[in-house]
């Protein structure tokens, strides 16, 4: 009579198996993903829409209210990680759902604001709560369907973004501008707990990898230590890809977060046309993002080459023509074309070079990228609009995209090379 010892599996060796089996597209999922996105993204930037109204009332100059921009995304880049490693066996769905109130409270605190002092405050929770969002938000599509569907799910997602600087950013500039830029961070507030409760009610809940970098196994004779994980093959590419990104969004932020006064004092356009020009710089940023996932979304990479040649000219363009108005809002609109191809893609390249068990991770490192990028790309245009001016500031843009752009080009060679 044989006997084989009963064995019981740790509670985290399950995991997240390599694909999802195919069935319907979640769009009611990832459409409450995409507003909650909307959202996030309008929070964090909705400041550069108010510069003139933030800095005359907290009396402070412009560049220090640029600079909220920088002290909301260093507080993402210094807690991304953590808090992602800190969270990794709570449940996505309802992480979630805590961010969207714990944002609604920033704002909250942004609008009653005494003082400069008390504003930063506020942004740095509202930095808190980003970092986590974006750490589980950028996988979290991708573990909704299958690999083939990534492309996809993630344009859905990252459409919000879009559609934040669409009309989120447009919007509450407006509403900035006619009320008050205090009540634009009430209605914020407001949408931010609506928010909650659509992911709460329509986001399916997801499993995702927890497994320990070693697993152990009790059987009746005892607890067995298995053999530690293999160090991932996919670490080095996706820091490459974090490494691009971060390059990137310092160079659109070092122009974009100034974008405001920019228009209105170096182009020379009035004051009430500003939100309209940010509203129609979003839409041809969604025209970016249509174009990303039906014609980019298998070659990210071409794409990516050719979104940033694309603001290379016309960023140019627009430094170089300040006198003649139809000729810089033809390039600045085309510059908003080309950078709403970015996120989808640079998000795409990830989530495919990225292997299933570092996924979370990646995305959260992804997300600290991108906010060093904000982060440092705010820093570096109050440090220009303060020494040299605003005209200087796009032709440093150029620059650091020139240098992204070698770096992508050199990726790429050196990847065909590794599968030759």
């Amino acid at each position: 009579m044989s006997f084989t010892a009963p064995i019981s599996l740790p509670s985290n060796a399950g995991h997240r198996p390599d694909t999802v089996a195919a069935g319907p597209f979640p769009w009611i999922g990832l459409i409450a993903l995409s507003a909650a996105v909307f959202l996030s993204v309008t929070s964090e930037m909705l400041p550069t829409g108010l510069l003139p109204e933030m800095s005359s009332s907290l009396g402070v100059s412009q560049s220090d209210v640029g600079l909220l921009v920088s002290w909301f995304a260093f507080t993402v880049v210094l807690t991304s990680t953590p808090l992602a490693l800190l969270t990794k066996r709570m449940p996505r769905h309802g992480l979630i759902v805590m961010v969207l109130v714990v944002f609604a409270l920033s704002n909250i605190l942004t609008a009653v604001a005494p003082d400069y002092t008390f504003v930063v405050i506020s942004r740095v929770i509202g930095g808190l709560a980003h970092g986590l969002f974006w750490g589980v938000v950028g996988a979290y599509s991708a573990h909704l369907v299958p690999k083939d569907q990534i492309a996809r799910a993630v344009s859905i997602t990252i459409a919000g973004g879009t559609l934040a600087f669409v009309f989120g950013v447009p919007l509450g500039t407006f509403l900035g501008h006619l009320l008050g830029w205090r009540l634009s961070f009430v209605v914020l507030a407001g949408l931010m707990l609506v928010g909650a409760v659509v992911i709460w009610r329509f986001l399916p809940k997801v499993e995702h990898y927890t497994a320990k970098r070693a697993e152990t196994v009790t059987t009746a004779t005892g607890t067995i230590t298995l053999k530690k994980l293999p160090r991932d093959p996919t670490i080095g590419p996706v820091a490459l890809v974090c490494a691009i990104t971060a390059l990137t969004m310092i160079g659109h932020y070092t122009f974009y977060t100034y974008i405001a006064p920019f228009l209105s004092d170096t182009l020379g356009v009035g004051s009430d046309a500003v939100a309209p020009l940010l509203f129609a710089y979003g839409i041809a940023g969604a025209i970016g993002l249509f174009i990303s996932g039906v014609v980019f979304s298998k070659r990210p990479q071409l794409g990516l080459v050719l979104g940033m040649s694309v603001t290379v000219v016309s960023v140019t363009v627009l430094a170089l023509f300040t006198q003649t108005l139809p000729v810089a809002i033809g390039a600045f609109l085309l510059w908003g074309l080309a950078f709403g191809t970015f996120p989808p893609l640079l998000q795409t390249r990830l989530l495919h070079t990225a292997s299933v068990r570092i996924r979370d991770t990646a995305s959260a490192v992804y997300t600290t990228a991108f906010n060093i990028g904000i982060g440092l790309g705010a820093f570096v245009g109050a440090f220009l609009l303060a020494q040299v001016g605003l005209g200087t500031v796009p032709f440093v843009y150029v620059g650091i995209i020139l240098v992204a752009l070698i770096l992508v080009l050199a990726s790429d060679l050196v990847l065909r090379r590794r599968r030759a």
